[in-house]
């Protein structure tokens, strides 16, 4: 059957979140790369503050411009073990998710090699070394696509899954509260029932800080129970009676066993959580995607096949996630008590450098 084309390009990003953004802004960065011709596809208007993406980094990064604040000072309580410490080499980040888009589409903004259409992807496949998107108005063409939809994703289920899921408000306090240079990492001291539970709080000033009620747990709780747990956090434990909520989010982060596939043909790049580059024992994703992104254009650059192969070190860490989650699935230990020991007898610097992937063997044995 004959397809009909409506357009080609040299590559289409299909996904509009935090990959897709990473991976375009780092090709319009490239000299090489820069006047390629790219179609962006998402079925929604990414001008929302749907996220908030927090990570350690050591340096200035590449979206350095839009971190919203920095912590070098964090916070790590349980019911065994209470610790505040410094950072030496990293600084905790928070970037604001319509901060990181608003940025992104700055910098395509007039440009002519790149096209936006907002329109929801049906499929996506490879035929006669094409890679082909058909939406529900057009079918596209590229020499790649670079995909962070969820069309390929393994099936997640609770045999093979914990979900990561969270409920965060902004709260802004009429008089001074926090102290805006120190952050909670996690705080596990709160109620156990539904699976590991802890909570983060970031302040962003003295009047105002994001609180966070996040599970690993099977299933997802009905929303009243996250705003529950949420009020009564901030009156008992943090001793705050008068607050308004400026903004609320929620997310689902999947921490699974299951195989997210890097490619699902020779011309569909997976890159993002449909690539497998949320890290399954910690949901974390803002920094891999980072490193991933970056390896893709170093490919491109070089005439390379764009997705890099796994390495032994990525299969070890994959090995070390998979034992983690098999644990706390098998109900053999907790995340809380994983996570108490660890940061009980492991420098904290150590537990986010084997956090980011960047550990070495001896390291890792200590862990």
């Amino acid at each position: 059957m004959d397809l009909i084309i409506n357009q080609k390009y040299d590559y289409i990003i299909a996904g509009a979140g935090c990959a897709g953004l990473s991976l375009l802004y780092r090709m319009l960065q490239t000299p090489s790369l820069k006047q390629k011709k790219i179609l962006l596809l998402d079925k929604e208007d990414k001008n929302k503050n749907d996220r908030t993406w927090c990570f350690w980094e050591k340096e200035d990064g590449l979206f350095e411009s839009i971190v919203s604040h920095k912590w070098n000072t964090l916070n790590f309580f349980s019911d065994e073990f209470k610790n505040t410490f410094d950072l030496l080499d990293y600084s905790y980040k928070m970037i604001k998710g319509k901060d990181f888009y608003q940025f992104v589409f700055k910098a395509i903004e007039g440009l002519p090699n790149i096209t936006i259409k907002k329109e929801n992807i049906k499929s996506i496949e490879s035929i006669e070394e094409q890679g082909i998107v058909k939406t529900e108005n057009e079918t596209y063409n590229a020499d790649y696509v670079f995909n962070s939809t969820s069309l390929f994703h393994p099936t997640i289920n609770t045999k093979n899954s914990l979900l990561q899921h969270f409920k965060g408000w902004v709260i802004e306090t009429p008089k001074p509260h926090f102290d805006d240079k120190v952050g909670t990492l996690m705080d596990f001291s709160i109620n156990q029932q539904y699976g590991d539970t802890f909570m983060y709080v970031l302040p962003t000033s003295k009047t105002e800080a994001l609180i966070e009620y996040t599970l690993f747990s099977p299933v997802t709780l009905e929303q009243n129970e996250y705003e529950e747990a949420l009020k009564d956090y901030i009156k008992t434990v943090l001793k705050i009676d008068s607050y308004t909520v400026k903004h609320e989010e929620f997310g689902i982060i999947p921490m699974s066993l299951a195989t997210f596939k890097r490619t699902e043909s020779e011309r569909i790049i997976n890159i993002g959580t449909s690539g497998g580059f949320t890290k399954a024992s910690s949901g974390y994703t803002f920094q891999f995607i980072q490193k991933n992104t970056q390896q893709i254009i170093s490919n491109l650059v070089n005439i390379k096949y764009p997705q890099p192969k796994k390495s032994i070190a990525s299969k070890k860490y994959d090995l070390y996630d998979k034992t983690l989650l098999t644990v706390i699935m098998d109900n053999k230990m907790s995340g809380k008590a994983i996570f108490t020991t660890l940061f009980k007898n492991i420098s904290p610097e150590q537990i986010l450098k084997f956090l980011d992937n960047e550990t070495s063997l001896k390291e890792e044995l200590q862990i």
